[in-house]
């Protein structure tokens, strides 16, 4: 990895960090980028991850070593290196997977070429191709789930045996609170796992469902918490 330094580019050391940097700005465009040095096409992502970050000082650029930070890796189905995500605040406007530079380039430009506000949409990457469940019976089922007790917590793993930090710490912070939920382990079911990115509109995992509605992801219950609208919110 480069010696480059530039305020914009940090490379990640652990997942608090992770997490801080990523709320600090809600509204800023941030990339993403999941590499290994074995990888060989992630030396050219190097550098052109270090260029974007000079071309465009309000792009916050994260490097994130794969395999040290596997949690990461991990909550964001990244599957191969190198992965690039383009996002502003939960909103994924891009994935960029394998050496395409030219692909990731023409994505930062368009975003930020002329440092204008970008409104969230989704222009994610094809989900996975799911079984041949029909979509109005795969939301019907999701449905019941979520609606299954006041408080659903979909994580990967079970409770306790959780399968990634996110989920841990999703866990520990409702045990924390005693709040009584129940949970659904996404990693045992793909449908299920793909479906809900689409119907929560949100692509990570854990998921809080409180009283049949999606609530965020870990970062945005963290917020309520430290806010004091935990509370308020997931009392039942």
């Amino acid at each position: 990895m480069s010696t480059v330094t530039l305020e914009n580019l940090v490379d990640i050391p652990n997942t608090p960090q992770f997490q801080e940097l990523l709320s600090k700005d809600l509204k800023r465009i941030s990339l993403i980028y999941f590499w290994t040095s074995w990888a060989e096409p992630c030396k050219q992502m190097n550098k052109v991850v270090e260029e974007l970050a000079k071309a465009y000082p309000k792009l916050l650029a994260l490097r994130v070593e794969a395999e040290e930070q596997a949690d990461i890796t991990d909550s964001f189905d990244i599957n191969s290196v190198p992965t690039c995500l383009v996002i502003q605040g939960h909103a994924l406007l891009g994935r960029i997977e394998g050496g395409d530079a030219k692909r990731l380039t023409e994505t930062i430009a368009k975003l930020l070429g002329n440092n204008s506000s970008v409104a969230p949409q989704s222009t994610t990457s094809p989900a996975p191709p799911l079984s041949s469940e029909m979509d109005e019976q795969l939301e019907a089922r999701m449905q019941d789930i979520m609606h299954q007790s006041a408080v659903v917590l979909f994580m990967k793993g079970e409770p306790d045996t959780p399968r990634c930090g996110f989920s841990k710490t999703a866990v520990a912070l409702l045990r924390e609170r005693k709040i009584s939920f129940t949970h659904f382990d996404i990693l045992s079911d793909e449908n299920v796992r793909q479906g809900l990115k689409t119907l929560n509109d949100w692509p990570t995992f854990p998921q809080f469902i409180v009283k049949g509605e999606f609530v965020g992801g870990l970062d945005v219950v963290k917020e309520m918490k430290d806010s004091g609208e935990f509370d308020e919110v997931f009392s039942t």
